[in-house]
């Protein structure tokens, strides 16, 4: 079992990463404290892996809590699904959520135990590779709005994630190459040996390679637990994490949640992201044509053929990170070195919306 920790002081917390920890005795009844469980899941990962998790979870009282599966599906309602549960059945401060799924459970559920008594222990149990990857770790939490991705929610860390690679022997091909985007947004940020070792396995990494999926897990929660513990709020360093995100986020918006993956709106974000750095002479030709053809070759879309560039530049002036009326973005220098500004040339925008968004192809 490969263990990493997310230093945050007196909130520090592990990752535990290993093939069939679900089915390990003690590894996960070990990081969970409490006596009343609320089990969070969805209509797909419940039926492989809610008898698991609840048999290592004995004799604790668990009650489950199965939502619709399905970015659309990260609202208020169903949030306000999860605290009826735990209202109704008198769970205390000391209680603990956890949270079995990918990243639209996991955020739920987060949002959940950082809302009900103002904060309750928190578990996640990440199934898809891009909440294994990036959003069971680091403590952000939250819902959709209509008018905006992640727009209502909370930082509220876990006390332990636990991923079981072995999960991914179920998930759909779609959502295997979803995940991969923010292993590729890894590399680009911080870590251009990664990149170069993503192009040269990508071939690996689609097939399902156990080992190559090991890999990049592992890489990608070292990276995140890093800046995580050097910026939990988002104040300055951890912003990088979000590249492609303000393109991506608004294209999931733009289309109701309903068109895109996550991790699909977030590929062509990535590409988005470095066509914007190359026309604002920040990134060479040939490192975005590299980013391009990564994308591409993962199976995810670089264009969003079904949004106008207008309609995409009104959700992207609602992002978390518009400060001042500007939009600030994570734009590239080079593959493995990311900054963020909003000082580019709005031509720059403007003609990568133009270039990617609608009919332009």
């Amino acid at each position: 079992m490969h263990t990493l920790n997310v230093e945050l002081g007196t909130r520090s917390y592990p990752i535990l990463i290993d093939a069939g920890l679900l089915g390990l005795p003690g590894v996960l009844d070990a990081q969970v404290a409490a006596r009343d469980v609320l089990i969070v899941s969805n209509t797909t990962v419940a039926p492989l892996y809610l008898s698991a998790v609840s048999a290592a979870l004995q004799p604790r009282r668990l009650l489950p809590v199965i939502l619709p599966d399905g970015e659309a599906h990260k609202t208020l309602v169903n949030l306000s699904r999860v605290l009826d549960v735990l209202i109704a059945n008198r769970f205390g401060r000391d209680c603990a959520v956890l949270a079995l799924g990918g990243g639209v459970v996991g955020d739920l559920a987060g949002f959940a135990a950082a809302s009900y008594q103002r904060g309750v222990a928190l578990v996640q149990v990440p199934t898809t590779l891009l909440a294994q990857v990036d959003s069971a770790v680091g403590g952000k939490t939250g819902v959709n709005h209509p008018g905006g991705k992640n727009l209502i929610g909370a930082f509220h860390q876990p006390d332990a994630v636990v991923i079981d690679t072995h999960t991914l022997s179920t998930l759909p091909a779609r959502e295997l190459r979803a995940g991969l985007a923010e292993v590729i947004k890894y590399g680009l940020i911080c870590d251009a040996a990664l990149f170069t070792w993503l192009e040269a396995h990508l071939d690996s990494l689609l097939a399902g390679d156990a080992a190559a999926l090991a890999h990049v897990i592992r890489r990608s929660c070292e990276i995140k637990a890093a800046i995580v513990g050097r910026d939990e709020r988002e104040h300055g360093e951890r912003a990088l994490l979000n590249l492609g995100h303000t393109f991506g986020h608004a294209l999931e918006a733009a289309t109701a949640y309903k068109e895109w993956l996550h991790g699909e709106a977030v590929g062509a974000g990535l590409v988005m992201a470095a066509a914007m750095s190359q026309a604002s002479g920040f990134l060479s030709a040939a490192d975005a044509a590299r980013v391009r053809q990564l994308v591409e070759r993962a199976g995810l879309p670089a264009h969003a053929a079904s949004v106008s560039p207008q309609l995409l530049l009104e959700h992207m002036r609602i992002d978390k990170k518009v400060q001042g009326g500007r939009i600030r973005l994570v734009l590239l220098r080079a593959i493995g070195s990311a900054f963020i500004s909003d000082d580019y040339p709005q031509r720059a925008l403007q003609g990568t919306l133009a270039a990617y968004c609608g009919d332009a192809r």
